[in-house]
Parts: C-alpha cells; sequence; structure tokens
C-alpha cells in the first residue's frame, strides 16, 4: 500500500530532508585527503544527535544483508557503487566519493545522496557526476500529477545510456515515509506513460547509479553490504527525497 503524506507530514519530513543536507554538506567539506571513512561517519552522528534526529541507515537489517547495517552514513568509493560500509580507509587524492545518507524526524524519513572526487579530479569522473546529477534532475522534473513511474525512471534512463553508462541492475529509487524504505520501487530505466500514476502526496527517493564502465552488472564486497562494479569501473550516485505536489516535485532533501 501506497501512503498519501498529509501537509503536516510533508513538512515533518522537510524538517528530516535539511537535516540530511546539513550532513551531506557538512560531510563533503570534511572528506579531504587524508581523512577516513570512519571520521566522517562520526562527523554526521555528531549533527545527528545535535539536532534530535535519528538515523535511517544505522541497524537497518533488510533480509538480504548478513548483519545490521553497521553506520549512519554510506561511503562509497570508486568502484563502489552504492552501501560502502564506513571504515578505516583513508581518503586518497582523486578517489571518487558518493556519501548516502538518512535521517528521521518524528519517525519521518528523508533520504538523499551526493557524489563527488576528492582532491585532484579526472575530468572522466566530473562528467560521469555530472550526468547521473542531470538524469537526477530530468527524474524529479517528471514527479508531477498525472504522470507515471515510467515516466521518471525514462527521463533518468535515457540519459545515462546516451552517455554510454551503465545503470545498476535491481537497483533504483523507492517510496519513502514512515519508513525509509517503502513501496514502490522506482527504477532508473522504463517505459513513458507506464507503471504507477503519480498523486499529490506520494513520496520518492530518486537515485541513479551510473558507472563508467558502461555494465548493469554487480557484485557485493566481503562485508556483504558493499555494491561494487563487476568491471572494477568507476561509479557516481544521486539522490533526492521529492513529493508529488498539485504545483509539481517539492525537494525535501534541498537545503
Amino acid at each position: 500500500m501506497i501512503e498519501l503524506k498529509s501537509e503536516d507530514e510533508l513538512a515533518v519530513m522537510r524538517e528530516a530532508g535539511r537535516i540530511v543536507a546539513r550532513v551531506l554538506a557538512a560531510v563533503r567539506e570534511r572528506a579531504r585527503v587524508g581523512t577516513s571513512l570512519l571520521e566522517l561517519d562520526e562527523l554526521a552522528a555528531s549533527i545527528l544527535d545535535e539536532c534530535g534526529a535519528k538515523s535511517s541507515f544505522l541497524h537497518y537489517h533488510p533480509n538480504w544483508a548478513p548483519n545490521p547495517y553497521p553506520g549512519v552514513l554510506c561511503t562509497s568509493v570508486n568502484d563502489a557503487i552504492v552501501h560502502g560500509v564506513p571504515n578505516g580507509y583513508r581518503l586518497c587524492d582523486g578517489d571518487l566519493l558518493s556519501i548516502d545518507f538518512g535521517a528521521a524526524v518524528d519517525g519521518w524519513h528523508g533520504d538523499a545522496a551526493t557524489s563527488f572526487v576528492v582532491g585532484t579530479a579526472d575530468q572522466a569522473d566530473l562528467d560521469l557526476i555530472a550526468t547521473a546529477e542531470r538524469g537526477l534532475a530530468a527524474g524529479i522534473a517528471q514527479v508531477r500529477p498525472g504522470n507515471r513511474l515510467g515516466d521518471v525512471a525514462h527521463a533518468i534512463g535515457v540519459i545515462g545510456r546516451a552517455a554510454g553508462y551503465g545503470l545498476t541492475a535491481d537497483h533504483g529509487g523507492h517510496g519513502v515515509g514512515r519508513a525509509m524504505h517503502e513501496a514502490p520501487h522506482v527504477p532508473n530505466e522504463g517505459r513513458p506513460g507506464r507503471g504507477l500514476g503519480l498523486r499529490p502526496g506520494m513520496v520518492f527517493a530518486i537515485e541513479p547509479m551510473f558507472t563508467r564502465g558502461g555494465g548493469d552488472d554487480y557484485r557485493y564486497g566481503d562485508d556483504g553490504w558493499t555494491v561494487l562494479t563487476v568491471d572494477g569501473s568507476r561509479a557516481a550516485h544521486v539522490e533526492h527525497t521529492v513529493a508529488v505536489t498539485e504545483d509539481g516535485p517539492l525537494v525535501l532533501t534541498a537545503p
């Protein structure tokens, strides 16, 4: 069942979304050459505490995972696409880092992700990130009454495919609300005019995941969580939580 959120509930989700945006900005500022992923996770946890919010990720345990998630951030480096677990790895010059983060206020969640290069950037990485961000913007633009999920998916997919990038199989966005992951699944590729009809009050996480190598296959890392490209190519992941309103898309995780 897909729950339609009221204006009051969307207001609380917007509060959670602002916290998400604040944390992502702070983590991006701190992520420099020599900084460890655990240090970034500790920074995010401290801001959560300061805001009186709860982590959406910590102890999350879907049925496919070997153990509850141990951090408040997902920190995916280079060939890690999503769900990278924070550890003692220290960032190196030129690393492509994707940060995914979720926060809950009064039981309502916000979820967003950003990708960037630490230190000296390879132009190919910058192009990958910029294309993922264009795909995100195109998907968000389709989040309006009368459209369908296929319109969102198609808008994202055509941008990624046109650039020659892979779109990670079996992964995409999702509903957001009282739980971080709710129905429906929001794919990153699809046919326009197909799928669920969008109505005011629906809320989705829109999240393109593009890979430089062009393949859609993936594998899991030894931690059972990290999703990696099979060919070792780099990946970018960007995301916003977006509400359908009568006036069009409302980005709840904007600053």
